[in-house]
């Protein structure tokens, strides 16, 4: 097969472009019409609907935006304009000149897309990988509808609340009774352009948004399938009608957050407190690198403490870096939250961690060596402080490594990307704070400074074999 067949078909089956509805949902549910409705510009966690949307169909990897939108446009655009940047190019198609009723509409549309669209509203939150996975499961010729799981709040009456009827996977009906139909459907549809340009001629009633009867139609031939939320917790969709769809949307938003590399401690202790400094944080107004810095700082007060080798002043200091541990957590969560993640915030935060570990075994060592000043052995706490911070500073210019080797895919085996994986998932992480709050409080500083020198050696040792093979090959 050539290369210029297997780019075509590439081109044909990619998802790249969206289209947003911020006016109304997909199947004529006007938006924030009544008075405990929210609209396209209500915040959650400090972000409107819209420019969510935006951010997140962005760190999915569409490339291409266009916005058929209504009176509200000047409001729309000033919104994307405040806070994150928006990187790919965004199309305003208003509302009265491209009607939504109108065949030529979607034949325009159609003729500005590349292989398949995603047609979204914004009253929802959403979260990235769920577009990722409709990214990777396109097919040519189908059509692709979100649905999720039935909900109490769901049997409110509402204008629309469309229910669909589903048999392997493939879409039956849609309906808006409360019968054996347990899957709800979301304001996310995938269609193919070719599609799109076909049943764009379809006449259908003034005034609504033809996409149901497009679908309904594609269903009979077995053209539509149906990927429900429920199969993966982390193709969350959350709607946002009313206040207290808000506050479910945001208790998701929070409870996604997870950092890359993330151990028991983190997962189970440090990040049930962290989202409370997040909350903190976010309503001051601190960015990531403001929260790294401050972690840091509250690092080095505990290295300091340490360094005063009583027994009070450890069990002060492994609190702090315990403390530094939990703020530490919250530069990620709130870079995830408000869509400021950027490859230099990245570098800080490891490059601070990696300077307040080697500052805590600086200052445990002097703590251990005023307790043995004098002695014959008093170098051995020296001597054991110093090979930890050196091994701690070769680990971390061989992670560093390791990650530049992952974002350029040159890893030379699988076998040698799976062990570099491993190892920053399982032993780079910040579980150890609790392992030197346990000798600070056993009063064994001295053995945690065993344990972080040898650990660190022998750490570097193995990330420099991992990564040997690859970086040979790449230089």
């Amino acid at each position: 097969m050539s290369e210029s067949l297997i780019q075509k078909r590439a081109e044909v089956q990619g998802l790249s472009t969206a289209i947003l509805l911020p006016s109304l949902g997909l199947f004529g549910e006007p938006a924030g019409l009544d008075a405990d409705e929210v609209g396209p510009l209500t915040s959650v966690v400090g972000i409107g609907l819209f420019q969510r949307a935006v951010l997140t169909l962005q760190r999915a990897g569409i490339r291409q935006l266009m916005v058929l939108v209504g009176p509200e446009e000047n409001q729309l655009r000033q919104a994307l304009c405040k806070g994150p940047r928006v990187t790919i190019p965004v199309r305003w198609m208003p509302i009265r000149e491209f009607p939504l009723d109108d065949p030529r509409t979607w034949e325009a549309l159609a003729a500005e897309v590349r292989g398949f669209c995603l047609l979204s509203g914004v009253q929802a939150v959403f979260a990235s990988p769920l577009i990722e996975s409709l990214r990777q499961e396109v097919q040519e010729g189908q059509a692709i509808v979100v649905a999720r799981a039935d909900s109490g709040r769901d049997r409110r009456p509402r204008q629309t609340n469309l229910r669909v009827k589903v048999r392997s996977g493939r879409l039956l009906s849609m309906t808006s009774r409360q019968d054996d139909a347990t899957l709800v459907v979301t304001d996310l549809v995938v269609l193919p352009a070719s599609f799109m340009s076909v049943v764009g001629q379809a006449s259908g009633e003034a005034g609504t948004v033809p996409i149901r009867r497009w679908l309904e139609r594609a269903a009979v031939d077995g053209h539509v399938r149906v990927l429900s939320t429920e199969t993966n917790r982390s193709h969350w969709y959350q709607d946002v009608r009313d206040a207290a769809d808000v506050k479910i949307a945001e208790k998701k938003l929070f409870n996604s957050l997870k950092g890359e590399f993330e151990g028991f401690v983190d997962r189970f202790f440090n990040r049930k407190i962290s989202r409370w400094f997040t909350r903190i944080f976010l309503a001051i107004g601190f960015s990531p690198n403001v929260i790294t810095i401050l972690a840091s700082l509250v690092g080095l007060g505990a290295a300091a403490c340490f360094g005063t080798g009583t027994y009070n002043a450890g069990i002060v200091a492994a609190l702090l870096f315990q403390l530094a541990a939990i703020i530490d957590c919250c530069d990620g969560e709130v870079a995830r939250l408000t869509f400021t993640e950027s490859p230099f915030g990245a570098w800080l935060d490891i490059a601070m961690d990696n300077l307040v570990h080697m500052a805590i075994f600086a200052g445990i060592a002097v703590g251990s060596y005023q307790h043995l000043a004098g002695s014959d052995e008093a170098w051995i706490p020296l001597a054991l402080g110093a090979a930890a911070v050196l091994g701690n500073g070769l680990s971390f210019w061989l992670v560093t490594r390791a990650q530049k080797i992952k974002v350029a895919s040159r890893w030379k085996t699988p076998v040698q990307a799976a062990w570099s994986d491993f190892m920053l998932k399982n032993v780079a992480s910040r579980d150890f704070s609790v392992v030197v709050l346990v000798f600070a409080v056993l009063g064994k500083l001295d053995w945690f400074l065993w344990m972080a020198a040898v650990g660190s050696v022998v750490f570097s040792i193995l990330m420099l074999w991992v990564i040997r093979p690859s970086a040979k090959s790449r230089a």
